[in-house]
């Protein structure tokens, strides 16, 4: 059994927290801790033996700790994946790896100083169905070399925490990191074009059109719309040579009645992607718990992402096309994207 420790019991920690405890197999929550010790004292509560530490390097540290899952504020990932890296204890970190591209970089080089892969991030994208299915047509060559992709990325409201450029960093960034790995190449540039605004933006500039460049050649475009109200809608589609594939509708059932058709939409992320946090996790359990490596998104794909977000936000703010420029790959993350 893999004796987990989380690190960060809001949101997202609780809700990996009730997926290890009664979804997935393999696993065990032995250890939390979060800034709020009254909430990480609550979520122990339902936890049987379950420790309460007082910093998230006393949990990384504490011996009945085998792995650690990540789910604190963005800000404070740097501190705690390096942590792990120096205990040489697997991490689990949602996204992002880390807030700037320099502190990425010095994950990456720990971690290759260490030699062998401890790190994984939160990209759940890869593991939808959906997602899965409409890459391995790609890969089949089914619909010739892939040219194009359209995507949507369509949320019905924010928070009123979300800034201008949370629309690169914290929405497009899942379409950054499931391109790469849709595509197996790296991105080199990026473009932001900004159409007319929506009266449901606010102060934002919403909708957005994200424009990215591909090593090989291929383009894709994302929309980004955070305010579009009737519901969470995320569309992905592939042109290639001899066809097109595309992602399903986000509903498995239509209702047909009183003369309308009707197709249910996701309310929110939770809804649309819950099986694939599901898989998420239970892949990297597994992985840890057969003796290997992670296999999901490394480290590498962290600090790519981050670098491609960077310069979305500069293409945002100047209306440039903006290039994107990576330190060598490491021979740790020689597989591709």
């Amino acid at each position: 059994m893999l004796r987990i420790g989380v690190i960060g019991t809001g949101m997202i920690g609780q809700d990996h927290i009730r997926r290890m405890t009664s979804v997935l197999a393999g696993v065990e929550v032995t250890a939390v801790t979060d800034v709020d010790v009254e909430t990480a004292k609550r979520v122990a509560d339902a936890l049987p033996g379950a420790v309460v530490h007082g910093s998230g390097e006393d949990l990384i540290a504490d011996p009945g700790v085998d792995a650690v899952v990540v789910c604190s504020w963005g800000p404070t990932h740097e501190q705690y994946v390096l942590a792990c890296i120096a205990a040489g204890k697997q991490v689990f970190c949602e996204k992002p790896l880390a807030t700037t591209e320099e502190a990425c970089r010095r994950i990456v080089e720990a971690e290759v100083g260490h030699g062998r892969r401890l790190v994984q991030v939160g990209y759940m994208r890869r593991y939808d169905a959906a997602y899965r299915a409409l890459k391995a047509v790609v890969d089949s060559g089914r619909i010739g070399a892939p040219l194009m992709m359209h995507c949507a990325h369509r949320n019905p409201g924010v928070p009123s925490y979300y800034e201008k450029e949370s629309a690169i960093t914290d929405t497009a960034v899942h379409e950054i990191d499931m391109v790469r790995w849709m595509f197996g190449e790296e991105i080199v540039a990026v473009r932001v074009l900004v159409p007319r605004k929506s009266r449901n933006g606010g102060d934002l500039q919403d909708p957005l059109l994200f424009l990215l460049e591909l090593a090989g050649g291929a383009i894709v475009d994302v929309e980004i719309s955070v305010n579009i109200r009737y519901g969470y809608d995320i569309r992905g589609e592939v042109v290639g040579e001899d066809g097109t594939a595309a992602l399903g509708e986000p509903s498995p059932v239509m209702v047909r009645g009183g003369g309308r058709l009707a197709m249910p939409v996701p309310a929110d992320w939770r809804e649309r992607f819950i099986r694939a946090y599901d898989v998420e996790l239970q892949e990297w359990i597994d992985s840890i718990a057969a003796g290997g490596p992670p296999v999901g998104p490394s480290a590498w794909d962290g600090y790519a992402a981050a670098v491609v977000s960077d310069a979305g936000v500069a293409a945002l703010r100047g209306g440039d096309r903006v290039g994107v420029t990576l330190m060598p790959r490491p021979a740790l993350y020689e597989v591709a994207p």
